[in-house]
């Protein structure tokens, strides 16, 4: 709640006021001391006391980036948005430098361009010194006119990013700003004034004055005619300090124009390249994977034949012994019978008796061709 904006306060630049502080700067003034302690509750005529206490200005310092207390209030200032009377009465105030400056700043990140000019450049004849916190810690003398001419040159104070502002010749090519009038050609003038009234008061004599006031003196006119040159080469520089600004601005344009002509060629290279390579990558993958999908392909069809191979070996080996088992009893068939027949033959010769006797002489009457013995 406490770092909300004002709900009446109108949006700047199209934008939450607060939103013109980038937002990692925002989230270090929301968690500073300072901010918590002595900008809470504050209001447009509470904040002019803690804006008299200021002793110096600067943006974020130290090696974490600590806030200053001028830019706390400066974001203070963009959430309850003060009045327009409220911050050219800041800007006024020649009793209070820092209260001045404070209001300078705060009008040239909300005013607008017009405004801006017409009540910062005043500020140009205000030479007071003021204390400048750098991003060590330490501090830098500077003036308030050197501040103001910061304000109105450069595009960024105090680590916030200024809004872009119209340069002034612009606007009074459009006559919505009169030609500037510097402080010094009222000095000026007083010094021309001086010297007429020293050459009055030398020892001339009465005829040599007569001419002199009549506009017949050589002198006299000498003095005119240098003080007209003098204002047509003051009107000179100036017209050629705006058109050098003018050119200088468009060779500024024209020179970003051609960056980002080449940042653009430079980004469609990168992308036309990155397309080739992810082409070339993608068509790599797919070898790759055609290639992983031929290896599986083969290594299976391999699996399988050596499978088949297997099965028929095994087959052939069942049929072998199959074909050997049933072989066998035919070829041992002659033998049994050769061996019974053997055994008849033994039985009928009668060598196989109990007796041994009977069996030995069953045997030798085999061998002489008689008959075996009948007990």
């Amino acid at each position: 709640m406490a770092n909300r904006t004002d709900p009446l306060a109108k949006s700047i630049r199209g934008t939450n006021p607060q939103n013109l502080v980038e937002k990692i700067l925002r989230s270090k003034i929301y968690q500073n001391t300072y901010w918590k302690e002595q900008c809470f509750g504050l209001t447009a005529e509470t904040l002019v006391d803690k804006a008299m206490e200021l002793d110096h200005l600067g943006g974020t310092f130290g090696g974490n980036r600590k806030p200053s207390p001028f830019i706390c209030l400066v974001m203070k200032m963009l959430q309850i948005q003060p009045e327009k009377d409220i911050v050219v009465e800041f800007i006024k105030n020649e009793d209070y430098k820092y209260v001045r400056v404070l209001g300078a700043f705060y009008l040239r990140l909300t005013g607008t361009d017009i405004d801006i000019y017409r009540y910062l450049e005043p500020l140009y004849n205000d030479y007071r010194k003021l204390r400048r916190k750098l991003a060590d810690g330490q501090y830098a003398l500077t003036h308030v006119d050197e501040y103001i001419d910061e304000l109105l040159t450069t595009d960024y104070s105090c680590d916030i990013a200024l809004p872009r502002i119209k340069k002034r010749w612009i606007l009074e090519q459009n006559k919505q700003l009169e030609p500037r009038r510097s402080a010094l050609e009222d000095d000026f003038e007083e010094e021309e004034e001086k010297d007429e009234d020293e050459q009055l008061a030398t020892g001339l004599d009465d005829e040599h004055e007569k001419d002199y006031y009549r506009g017949g003196n050589p002198a006299r006119e000498r003095d005119r005619d240098r003080r007209r040159d003098s204002h047509r080469h003051r009107d000179r520089d100036y017209d050629r300090d705006r058109d050098y600004d003018r050119d200088r601005d468009y060779d500024r344009e024209r020179g970003r124009r051609d960056r980002d002509r080449d940042r653009d060629r430079d980004k469609d290279r990168h992308r036309l390249r990155d397309d080739k390579d992810y082409g070339r990558e993608r068509d790599r993958e797919r070898d790759r994977e055609r290639d992983r999908r031929d290896r599986g392909r083969r290594r299976s069809y391999s699996r399988s034949r050596s499978r088949s191979r297997d099965r028929k070996d095994r087959e052939d080996d069942r049929r072998k012994r199959h074909a050997r088992s049933s072989a066998s009893p035919a070829r041992d068939e002659p033998k049994k019978k050769k061996e019974k027949k053997e055994k008849k033959e033994k039985k009928d010769d009668g060598t196989d008796h109990p007796d041994p006797e009977i069996a030995e002489a069953n045997r030798l009457r085999a061998s002489l061709g008689l008959k075996p013995l009948k007990l």
